[in-house]
This record gives C-alpha cells, sequence and structure tokens, in this order.
C-alpha cells in the first residue's frame, strides 16, 4: 500500500517538477491548472495529506538522522503564510521551524550572503521551513541593484559573471546538504498578476485583512516582468538532480496547499525514515521494567492496560 502510495504522490507531482538543465518559461505553467480536480475532493485529499506528514515527521525525528529544508519562494500575496499553515498543520511544532527572511541586519550584511540561512538550517531530525529564502539573494537584489551595493561585495566580484556564480555557489551550497544528509525541497508558488491584483484589493477592502497590506507591495508590482524573468533565470539555472525546483499553481490556494503538501510528502516518502530498533541489552531493560510496573498496579486494575484495551478494541 506504502508503495503505490509512493507512486500516485510522484505521478501527481511529476507535471510541477522542472526538469534540469532545462530552459524555463513560465508562460508554460498555468497559475490556474488543478489536475482536473474539485476543490471538495481537494480538502479531504489535503487531509490525507498532512496526516501522511504526521507520520512521517514522527519517523524523521526518532530517526535523527535526516534533516529536510523546505523553501518556499512566491510574488508578493502567493500564499506561502497559508501554504505553511496549511500543510503543516498536523505536524509536531517541536520538529519544525519556519524562517522568514526580510531586509538584512548590519550584522547579516557584514557576513557573506549566505549566512544568515546557514544559520537556519534543520538539525536532524527536524524541518526547516524557510518563507522566502536564499533564493532572495538572486531575485529582489537582481531586481534591485541598490541591494547588492549594500551587501559590500568587493568590486573585483561585481560584473556580468555574478548571478551565473550565484547560481553556482548555490547549487554547491545545496549539493553539500543534501550529501551531508538535508533533503532540499523548493517549491515556487506561481501566481497569476490578476489574481494578485484581486488579492491585493482583498486585502484593502476587508478590515481584517488589512494589516497583510503594503504600499510596498504595489510599488514591487510595477517590476513584475522584471521578476518573472528573475524568477525563470533562477529555475533554469538552479533546478539539479539533488535539489529540483517544482512550480506549483498558486491561483487556487486550496490546490496550491495540496501540491506543495505531495512535494514534502514525496520527500518524506523518498528518505522513507524509520524508528530505532533498541539491541538486546535494551530489550532486557524493556523487559525488566515491564516487569515492575505490572506489579504496581492495583488490584482489581488490569496488570496491562494497553493489552485490555486491544482486547476490547477486538
Amino acid at each position: 500500500m506504502a508503495g503505490k502510495q509512493a507512486r500516485r504522490i510522484a505521478k501527481f507531482i511529476e507535471p510541477l517538477r522542472v526538469e534540469p538543465g532545462s530552459r524555463v518559461d513560465l508562460g508554460d505553467f498555468d497559475p490556474r491548472y488543478k489536475a482536473g480536480m474539485k476543490k471538495r475532493d481537494g480538502v479531504r485529499l489535503l487531509e490525507s495529506g498532512v496526516s501522511l506528514l504526521a507520520e512521517y515527521q514522527a519517523r524523521l525525528a526518532a530517526q535523527d538522522t535526516y534533516g529536510v529544508l523546505f523553501c518556499l519562494q512566491a510574488m508578493d500575496a502567493g500564499g506561502k503564510d497559508g501554504t505553511i499553515r496549511h500543510v503543516m498543520s498536523g505536524v509536531n511544532p517541536q520538529g519544525v521551524h519556519v524562517s522568514s527572511f526580510k531586509v538584512p541586519s548590519t550584522e547579516e550584511l557584514d557576513h557573506d550572503y549566505l549566512w544568515r540561512y546557514a544559520r537556519r538550517l534543520p538539525a536532524r531530525g527536524d524541518i526547516a521551513i524557510f518563507n522566502r529564502s536564499h533564493y532572495e539573494e538572486v531575485l529582489v537584489v537582481r531586481v534591485h541593484p541598490e541591494v547588492l551595493d549594500r551587501q559590500r561585495i568587493p568590486d573585483a566580484a561585481h560584473g556580468s559573471a555574478l548571478w551565473d556564480r550565484r547560481y553556482r555557489e548555490i547549487n554547491d551550497w545545496e549539493r553539500h546538504l543534501t550529501d551531508n544528509g538535508f533533503k532540499v525541497v523548493k517549491v515556487f508558488l506561481n501566481l497569476s498578476k490578476e489574481e494578485q491584483r484581486t488579492r491585493f484589493l482583498k486585502r484593502i477592502d476587508l478590515p481584517e485583512k488589512n494589516w497583510k497590506f503594503s504600499g510596498a507591495d504595489v510599488r514591487e508590482r510595477k517590476y513584475w516582468d522584471d521578476y518573472q524573468e528573475a524568477f525563470a533565470e533562477m529555475l533554469s539555472a538552479t533546478s539539479t538532480p539533488w535539489a529540483p525546483w517544482y512550480v506549483v499553481p498558486a491561483d487556487r490556494k486550496w490546490f496550491a496547499r495540496i501540491c506543495a503538501a505531495a512535494v514534502l510528502a514525496h520527500t518524506l516518502i523518498e528518505i522513507d525514515p524509520r524508528y530505532p530498533v533498541v539491541d538486546e541489552e535494551a530489550r532486557q531493560d524493556l523487559r525488566a521494567a515491564r516487569r515492575r510496573l505490572k506489579k504496581e498496579a492495583p488490584k482489581g486494575a488490569p496488570a496491562d492496560p494497553y493489552a485490555a484495551r486491544h482486547e476490547l478494541s477486538g
């Protein structure tokens, strides 16, 4: 059954995967694609996916060998926060850490551009979520050259080769992480310009959503075409066999969340973490502890409550 489920998930996300070495044209990805699915069916599917993630996260934490880095990139109003909230709703919060990266601090600017991201990487057994990620360094920094100036990199490091070098450095960094047991999962929530406009208006018109809106959102919208070009270049250059990108249709929030859950579940299934098996010495300790605890049972109570529970359920 597990193998059948794994194949079904792999088939579902395959159209979203950016083939390593391919040239990406975002016009080839439909933001409203929903794989012929209806929303009511999608809600049930997401619930199933959340349960699956909870099971595999518990195994990941118990095995304590692998870590997972889940990177989310999108245009403003792309649905990153909602995706995180819904997809991770069933997991143990102790094993999941979310980092949102804003304008870098003075301390962060005094280090190389990957330093602040490296500080938030997951420990073994954990899942780290980057709400925006190190890919901002080839997106917003590329669209706004003045941001690059604040990074104070040496003059010799500037020039036309800068972005190709950063792509290579990021690919090498992710390869290093993967080789050391930290899987990198990368999702781009592909939002249409019209859907972004609609979501911005909702944030303006609904009082309970006003706090989400910033004037900077509309100012950044003027750079839509520049960002689309930067995203396409990024996806083309950094979708690798060890850390491929997935372009998730984001105009329908419910479908985007299903896709993100499926991509993360696919990674965990590939890892296939297992609960540790104790050695014989530990088993002897368990048997001795069990005997002591059974002797402490009060009169009339079952000596082994779990055994009694199994009898009732049977």
